[in-house]
C-alpha cells in the first residue's frame, strides 16, 4: 500500500454532516444500529480539534441532552466506534478522536505534541508493514499496531 499522510481535522477531509454520514453508513454496514446517542458522542468526537476523552465527551453530550451521561456508557460507545474503524484512540493520552476516514484500514501513526495535546494522525503502511513484520517474526499475530511519537509540534516549537 503507498504512503498516506491523514491529520485529524484537515480541511480536505469530510467533515461535520459529511463526516457523521459516512460514519453511520459505515457502522449499519458492519450491522450495528446508530443510535441518537451514538450520533451524539460521535458529533461531539467529531467537532474536537484534539483527542477527546470519555469524560470531556460525556460532560458534553450531558450539557447537549439537558441531563447526565454517564462515562462508561460513552466508553462503551467509543470502543464500537474503534472497533468499527471510526474513531482512533490515542493510548498515550486515553484519549479519542475521530476517524476521518471511516473504513479506511490503514494502521495508524500519531504525533503527539507535548505542549499542545493535538494529534496528527498519518496513514504509513510501510512502517506498520514492518512493525507487523517483526512481529510475525517472533511468532506474534499483531491485530493492530500503535505507534505514537511524542514530542513538540511546529506550532509549539
Amino acid at each position: 500500500m503507498a504512503q498516506h499522510a491523514h491529520h485529524t481535522h484537515d480541511h480536505a477531509e469530510p467533515t461535520g454532516a459529511r463526516l457523521a454520514t459516512a460514519a453511520r453508513s459505515t457502522l449499519e454496514a458492519k450491522g450495528e444500529q446508530w443510535t441518537e446517542m451514538r450520533g451524539d458522542i460521535f458529533a461531539v468526537l467529531a467537532a474536537e480539534e484534539k483527542p477527546a476523552s470519555a469524560y470531556d465527551i460525556a460532560d458534553k453530550v450531558s450539557q447537549k441532552r439537558g441531563k447526565r451521561v454517564a462515562p462508561n456508557s460513552v466508553y462503551r460507545i467509543l470502543d464500537l466506534f474503534v472497533t468499527n474503524n471510526l474513531a482512533q484512540r490515542v493510548e498515550s493520552a486515553n484519549a479519542y478522536i475521530a476517524n476521518a476516514h471511516p473504513g479506511c484500514l490503514h494502521d495508524c501513526i500519531f504525533l503527539v505534541c507535548k505542549v499542545c495535546h493535538e494529534a496528527t494522525h498519518i496513514d504509513d503502511d510501510t512502517l506498520t508493514r514492518q512493525v507487523r513484520g517483526v512481529a510475525a517474526h517472533e511468532g506474534f499475530s499483531a491485530d493492530r499496531p500503535v505507534i505514537e511519537v511524542l514530542g513538540t509540534c511546529a506550532k509549539c516549537a
